[in-house]
């Protein structure tokens, strides 16, 4: 045997390699092939139960950055809650329904809808939805997480149509669920109806027009010549107006400009003069609002009379204090119209042409309608003036094309019955993590009007409705649920395949049909209705999961989404919300912090992500950022995560290598007998872990992040390992301090494993594997618990006048190393020299007589203060002074000795290392 083998323990080769994303790729398989998912759940059977609900994502396309970052932060949290007392399911699903598809099959696929019956056409949209999920299931289990993959939800599922159709029926029961012919956001592009949850805004340049309506019926108070200015952005909508709505507390002026006489607000006449261009005018005569009741002004090119009427939401802020009213096309003019009794005039077909009800824009698509009613209206002078500006627009948010406010028969939940009760739920019944969360969805709720839940698509739920042959809606709660069982038994394409009768109960009447005749609705369900009733489909209905849910995980655009869909529609049906807390997280966007696109070419695969650096990186990334903002991501973003990722890796190898001879049975030392440094880093060991267990349990990521990199780099790789090399590797096999040493490595090492494995699933199972004394999955573990040694507080204090000092002697040392002449390059070429008041002395000589390495030189002198030399760097209360070490270096321990040399049977050895090899191998010296 050769003298530099002897005895470097440590330095054995062992399993944890690189190239990760293979290793990742290997390590799935054997836990698929172990049923490991199925496993935890076994473990925890018996467990207080905790479930994260999945919040469905769309089956359509590859996952996205933003996909990752909300999959892996729920499998963090899943994974702690299994490994820390209970019993934490986990059913990943999609949203299958809905337009997104119908377009992705017409568009990549040649599929045109009119040549297919409406049933093959549904299939077809199964088949793809089908599809989508494949994919995306495969790319959700390569990032690592864990879940019942073998049973996922699918809105598509039958089990799942029958229950949604069931908690419609209870909605129906309790009356909340209407017909009407309200004005909606109505998409062109898309062909239908859309939920303020299907619509986002965007600028758009819109004209700006005031429009002059002249009186025809003055009812002896206002002049006949005088003309109501009212101001609009929305020009094509003047066919539909019916009246101009006023404010009964406001004050009117008639103006005289040339040889016109115009009436707006009083507070506004300046602005309006202003904009207008009214250089002489004049006020002849002054109104009170009120006075307006029962004249009637004269449309600007239809024969037909527009009403002065009175709304609330008029208002003095712009415009005229006069409003165009078009109950068709506007939600506040829709309820005035109401009240006034006003026809509901909506001209505009479902494609956005106008119909024969707009006679001379026939045909035209309403923006090219709009430019004649502008000709028309500057033609026959009633354009007063025209101006363009910029402003915030809905716009459908699958096609981003513009949409229209459209009347149209369509399905209510009217939420004004319920809205008070949902907004006390909001206060009183959910935690809501976020700062603004509960603040978002409460205006949110107080503000939204009925919801709109029918669409005019194929590929849904149908709403489960029939009519009588006098038109008579039925929402009977026992017709609902009959039609829900056939729907669990057949599938939702049973109400495309049967008539009406065939689909009633059997010998069902109804006195609005005489001749035992009806008809069924051909509209579906809102695909929000879908997503949002998942805890009727999913929770109610699993037996390993419960209902409420203990949280709802998604991004911040679920505020008025699934969020507010799925509470909506629980507390409708079922008086309580389906969640007892909300987390939610913000968008991923690239590094500059701009949204991600093709066109500007910032899109991070996640996929190409973990073919060159493998799952774990990403899944790190997630644990740095602050998801509860946008978060940024881009290539050198996760070559600096890739930097701290191997940190964590080299660190965990170093320790594996420490402790490989290292048998936690037969060689630990009792927590009462560890040496004075080892002791103290179990106690600081117990801190780091106690904090780091407080961050998973308030899902403080980041935080975590900073606490085990801080740990890592600073309290084991700068310190405690970088002694242990001294100690493990050069003092003899069974010796106290190497084993003491080891005794802390090992747990410090179990226990950091099965702490980080929410997070680097994937690694800490590798490094599980090398691990001497363990068997099994480290998945299958529990948190650890948090031990204390007797009076460990205090013991973490003592050591801090060492830090303070070591702090010193490492400027020094740098100091020495950057020097020009005979810089000294390792700290074992150094002696230092440190001077303390006597109180200092005394501490750090108390906490051990091995200072010179646990500082990793060669030589310490502790001296008194006062003798301070003038060479020295001082710092508050001590000083340091680095100086060459007398001696030559050790080649077994590498230290600077003044006896390396001297002795005859070991001359490349120090006294310490002749001793512990001498013993160790007598053999060696004997020849």
């Amino acid at each position: 045997m050769k003298l530099k083998e002897t005895l470097n323990l440590g330095q054995t080769d062992f399993a944890m390699r690189a190239n990760l994303p293979n290793k990742e790729k290997e390590l799935q398989v054997e836990w698929e092939e172990a049923d490991l998912y199925q496993k935890i759940q076994e473990k925890n059977i018996s467990r207080e139960p905790w479930v994260l609900h999945d919040g469905p994502p769309y089956a359509n396309g590859k996952i996205h950055m933003g996909h990752a970052l909300n999959k892996i932060t729920k499998d963090f949290i899943v994974r702690y809650k299994s490994m820390s007392g209970y019993r934490s399911p986990y059913v990943p699903g999609w949203d299958t329904h809905g337009l997104p598809i119908e377009t992705a099959l017409q568009k990549n696929k040649g599929i045109n809808r009119k040549e297919y019956s409406i049933t093959d056409f549904r299939d077809l949209c199964k088949e793809y939805a089908l599809e989508q999920v494949k994919g995306q299931m495969k790319t959700f289990k390569r990032l690592g997480v864990s879940g019942d993959w073998d049973h996922p939800y699918l809105t598509l599922a039958p089990e799942y149509e029958a229950q949604q159709i069931r908690v419609f029926a209870k909605m129906a029961e309790k009356g909340y669920i209407y017909k009407g012919a309200k004005p909606v956001f109505w998409s062109w592009s898309s062909e239908s109806s859309l939920a303020e949850a299907e619509v986002e805004y965007q600028d758009v340049t819109s004209p700006s027009i005031y429009v002059a309506f002249k009186v025809r019926k003055g009812n002896g108070v206002v002049d006949e010549q005088a003309e109501f200015v009212i101001w609009t952005t929305t020009p094509w909508t003047l066919p539909a107006n019916m009246a101009i709505a006023a404010l009964k507390a406001a004050t009117y002026v008639q103006v005289k400009v040339d040889e016109r006489h115009f009436i707006v607000a009083q507070e506004l006449l300046e602005s309006i003069a202003k904009e207008i261009g009214w250089q002489d005018y004049s006020i002849e005569k002054t109104y009170k609002g009120e006075q307006f009741e029962g004249v009637e002004a004269q449309h600007p090119f239809y024969d037909r009379p527009s009403k002065l009427v009175f709304g609330d939401h008029v208002t003095l802020d712009s415009g005229t204090g006069l409003v165009h009213t078009a109950p068709g096309h506007g939600e506040d003019d829709y309820w005035v119209g109401l009240e006034y009794g006003l026809d509901v005039l909506s001209p505009v077909d479902s494609k956005g042409h106008f119909t024969n009800e707009a006679p001379g824009f026939e045909g035209l698509f309403y923006l090219k309608g709009q430019k004649k009613v502008l000709e028309i209206i500057e033609e026959n002078g009633s354009l007063l003036h025209y101006s363009e500006f910029v402003h915030s627009y809905p716009h459908d948010w699958r096609t981003k094309k513009p949409v229209i406010y459209r009347a149209t028969p369509q399905w209510f939940a009217s939420i004004d019955k319920f809205r008070d009760e949902l907004l006390d739920n909001v206060e009183h019944k959910v935690k809501w993590h976020h700062p603004s969360g509960k603040r978002r969805i409460y205006n949110m709720i107080r503000d939204r009007g009925d919801w709109v839940i029918s669409r005019q698509r194929a590929w849904g739920v149908p709403l489960p409705i029939f009519y009588a042959e006098d038109g008579t809606a039925i929402l009977d709660a026992n017709v609902m649920n009959h039609v829900a069982d056939l729907i669990e038994n057949e599938g939702s394409n049973v109400w495309f395949e049967r008539s009406a009768t065939d689909l009633l109960p059997d010998g069902y009447s109804h006195p609005g049909s005489p001749n035992g005749e009806f008809t069924k609705e051909t509209d579906i369900m809102d695909v929000w209705f879908d997503s949002g009733t998942s805890y009727a489909g999913v929770l109610q209905t699993r037996k390993d999961l419960v209902f409420p849910a203990n949280m709802y995980l998604e991004g911040s655009d679920q505020y008025r989404g699934w969020f507010n869909s799925s509470f909506t529609t629980s507390v409708a049906a079922f008086a309580c919300p389906p969640y007892k807390e909300v987390l939610s997280q913000g968008f991923v966007n690239d590094g500059k912090g701009q949204k991600m696109s093709k066109s500007l070419g910032n899109v991070i695969d996640p996929e190409s992500v973990m073919d060159e650096l493998g799952a774990d990186i990403i899944r790190l990334w997630v644990a740095t950022v602050d998801y509860e903002s946008d978060v940024r991501v881009s290539n050198e973003i996760l070559k600096q995560v890739s930097e701290s990722y191997r940190k964590i890796r080299n660190t965990i190898r170093f320790m594996l290598g420490l402790v490989n001879d290292f048998d936690p049975n037969k060689d630990a030392v009792s927590k009462d007998k560890l040496s004075a440094l080892d002791a103290y880093m179990f106690a600081n060991f117990q801190t780091f872990k106690d904090d780091l267990l407080t961050d998973y349990e308030e899902y403080h990521y980041s935080s975590l992040y900073k606490r085990v990199m801080n740990f890592v780099s600073t309290d084991l790789s700068a310190f405690y390992l970088n002694v242990a090399k001294d100690i493990v590797y050069i003092d003899s096999q069974n010796s106290f301090n190497r084993r003491s040493m080891q005794t802390v490595i090992y747990q410090v090492l179990k226990e950091l494993l099965i702490l980080l494995t929410p997070i680097l699933v994937h690694t800490c199972e590798e490094a599980w594997k090398s691990l001497p004394g363990v068997e099994g999955f480290v998945q299958l573990q529990d948190m650890p618990e948090v031990e204390e040694l007797e009076n460990s507080k205090s013991l973490i204090n003592n050591w801090e006048i060492f830090f303070k000092i070591q702090s010193g002697v490492n400027k020094g040392l740098e100091e020495a190393k950057n020097k020009d002449q005979d810089p000294i390059k390792k700290s074992f070429e150094a002696a230092v020299e440190v001077y303390l008041d006597q109180e200092q002395t005394q501490k750090l000589t108390q906490l051990t007589d091995n200072l010179d390495q646990l500082l990793v030189i060669s030589h310490l002198d502790l001296k008194d203060l006062d003798q301070t030399p003038d060479n020295a760097l001082r710092f508050e209360n001590f000083a340091v002074l680095v100086k060459r070490a007398d001696g030559d270096i050790c080649q077994r321990c590498r230290a600077v000795r003044p006896e390396v040399g001297s002795i005859q049977q070991a001359p490349d050895l120090c006294q310490r290392c002749y001793d512990i090899v001498s013993e160790s191998y007598p053999e060696y010296f004997d020849k």
